[in-house]
Formats: C-alpha cells, structure tokens, sequence
C-alpha cells in the first residue's frame, strides 16, 4: 500500500474586490467569517433560509445580498469563492461538489479534508495582514496569529518599513507616560520601534532607549533644571533636520506632549518647514503619579474636580500666568508639577489667600518608576518637610483632602 503523504497548504492572498463570493449558511460560522470577505470588497451573495441578528445587519446595511433558500445547484456560477457553512451534511457535499467541478476554491466549515482550501487565523496591525495556518489546530494558529499581531501593535516585534529618502519627511511626538515604560501607549511603543532618530527627555521612559536597535540614533533633548539643556529651537531644528533627511523621527516627552511638554510649540514649528506631524497622546503624570501612589484625584464626596498647575514660575514672579488667590478659593484637588523648589512659596501663598494651613499635601518623588516615594506633610509643614526629606524633581505635589483617602495614607 502506498504511504499517504499529507502536504502543507499552499498559502496565498486571494484579492477578491468586486469578484462574486457565495456564502452558503447564514449561522455563527457565517457571521464570523462575513466581516472580512465585506472589507476585502467581495461582492458577497448569501444563500440560506435563515440568519443571525448579525448577519441580518450586514443584509440591511447593503453590504451582503442574500438570497433566503437552502442551496441549489448553480448558485456558485460565476463564483471566484465558497464558504460552505451549513449543519445540512448532503447539502454541504453537493455544493462541495459543484465548487470542485467548476475550479471554484472551496472552504468547508464541516469537513476541513474535504475542502480545497482552508481559512487562516487572520489579523490586522498598521496595514499588514497576518495569517496562520497550523493544520488541524485552529487553536494553535489562533495563538500565533496572536501573538504576532500584538507584538507589531505594540512595537515588542520589530517590522521596519522599507524607505528611501525620498519618502515624505514625519516625525511623531510621542507622549511617554510618567516614567515606567510599561505605561507608554501601544501607539506610542510602535512608533518608538519603527524610529531611525529618538530625541528623548530627561523624564522621558529611559528604559525604553535600552530596546531601541543598535542603528537608531538617541540624541539627548535634557532640559536639565538651572544645568545643561538643549535650547527648543536646537530641538525644533533637529526635528526637521533629520525628518528632511528621510530618516523616521520620534520627539521622545515625559508625560503628554501637550501638558507642560512644549509639544505644540514643536508641532508648530514642523508645519512652518512643511512636515508633517503625528501627536500620540500620553499618561499625565499629573493624575499616573498620584494614583500610583495611592491618591485619587477624585474621590465620591471629597473631591468633585481637580486642577492641575506648573510651579515652575514662583507666586509672586511676574511671569506666573497662575492665579494663585482664586485656587487657595477652590475646595477640589490641586496638582502641581514642576513645583518642588518653590512649594514653600506656593503653600504660602495658598494659606495666605484662605486655604487651610493643614490642608494635607503629598510629595511624590519619580512616581511609577522603581525610585518612587511618597512624602506627606500639610501646607503649613510642606516647604520644611520638603527640604529636611531632600525631594527632588521630578515629583508631583497634590494638594488636598484627597491625600488623606485609601489603604497609602500617611500622616504627617
């Protein structure tokens, strides 16, 4: 007897956009299997007597026709497709047949042997199609699919786009969270692995630089409190720089590029050079640090809003754009970053204008990374607390009944 040799599927992109596909069942395997063949641009005809609320939507929304009867021989004339997806087993065979006799590829949801083709457990990320076939384990090919569609999401599996240098100049400002890199947007971590050129922050997730491939240039953006620092316009011209020399440029923030981050001062600046800008969105460390650190910014009957703040400018600077007199007024939360040096000041200024001298005050020193640590005080005793303690930046200051809430608190 000769030995039976089981031979891999062949794997192929069927392009069906506006070519005829027969959908014959209207039940669950159906309604699975009928969003992808509609975002293929399949000109789809479903043949069954019944179907699913689902389906049904799909019939009303104009993107499938449907013809309701059981099959009939010839519905696959003209097919370039068949999914055959009924519990009729005779049924199923003589449209199996008759997809055979006409050279139409034929997938069965009842009889995988009998088929002509198999579908793959598919998935989408930025435009590239995954599909996986593992044989007869659709769980196994589900869990490939998976892992690498994730893994393309968020930036864990490196896949480069071929450019040239005259591809269109981009840069991304990329929003890095409070400092865990764990905390970086999906969006955010795809970008960052997809980069030729990384200008980073100081407070920017620094982890993260150490899994950037050996070609991708960092170049060091610290502003670096009354120290070293790298003047916006250097930045601004670096981003355009490198952008005009085809090369995918990530601007790497601490935090949201928008909060405190000069990213709009940036995003300016590219659009006067003519280059286009992507903002991806990150975790304020004005409500991340406080809630790692066991504060809510809000909480049911004590606090109702919360206002954040820079303190970077002193109460009584005339530069300060912050009315302190109308904040010691407000009963929510007050965050305030940047704001370690002048907090003796503020929390002055504060008592001065009506708050509560113990008001209780948190101090919550590189939150979300493996450094943090929280210190606790009032207004009355912050600015010495502060001091005797060595806080230094970066640390999120909240200020509020609200630092008295939950299993972290902590007297003074």
């Amino acid at each position: 007897m000769a030995e039976h040799v089981e031979y891999p599927a062949y794997p192929v992109g069927l392009r069906l956009s506006g070519r005829r596909v027969v959908v014959i069942g209207g039940g669950q395997v159906a309604q699975r299997r009928l969003p992808t063949l509609i975002a293929a641009g399949a000109d789809i005809v479903l043949v069954s007597p019944s179907a699913t609320p689902s389906v049904e939507a799909m019939v009303e929304a104009g993107e499938i026709r449907w013809e309701r009867r059981a099959y009939a021989d010839g519905d696959l004339a003209g097919a370039w497709y068949v999914l055959i997806a009924t519990g009729d087993t005779e049924a199923n065979e003589r449209a199996s047949a008759e997809a055979e006799r006409h050279r139409i590829w034929c997938v069965r949801s009842d009889d995988a042997e009998a088929a002509t083709a198999w579908t793959p457990a598919t998935g989408r990320s930025e435009g590239v199609t995954v599909a996986v076939l593992t044989g007869h384990d659709p769980r196994r090919s589900a869990a490939v699919r998976d892992a690498i569609v994730e893994g393309l999401h968020d930036g864990t599996l490196a896949a480069p786009y071929h450019r040239t240098r005259t591809d269109t100049a981009s840069v991304a400002l990329v929003g890095g969270g409070p400092g865990d890199p764990d905390l970086i947007t999906v969006r955010g971590r795809r970008l960052l692995a997809e980069a030729d050129v990384v200008i980073a922050d100081r407070l920017g997730p620094r982890d993260l630089l150490a899994e950037l491939p050996p070609h991708v240039e960092v170049i060091d953006a610290a502003k670096i409190p009354y120290g070293r620092f790298m003047p916006q316009e250097a930045i601004n011209n670096a981003l355009i720089e490198h952008a005009r020399a085809g090369r995918t440029v990530v601007r790497l923030k601490g935090g949201d590029p928008f909060v405190f981050g000069r990213g709009m001062e940036e995003a300016e600046a590219l659009a006067e050079a003519g280059i286009p800008c992507t903002v991806v969105p990150g975790i304020s460390s004005s409500i991340s640090v406080p809630g790692a650190a066991g504060i809510p910014v809000t909480h049911r009957g004590v606090a109702h809003e919360f206002t954040v703040v820079s303190g970077h400018v002193a109460p009584d600077d005339e530069r300060s754009l912050v009315d302190w007199p109308a904040l010691a007024t407000l009963r929510g939360t007050l965050v305030v970053l940047m704001g370690v040096d002048k907090i003796a000041a503020i929390a002055r200024t504060l008592i001065e204008h009506g708050k509560a001298p113990e008001t209780p005050v948190a101090l919550v020193q590189e939150g979300t990374t493996a450094a943090q640590r929280r210190v606790d005080a009032t207004l009355a005793t912050v600015g010495e607390t502060a001091r005797s303690a060595g806080v230094r930046p970066p640390a999120v200051i909240v200020i509020g009944a609200v630092v008295g809430v939950g299993p972290s608190r902590r007297l003074p």
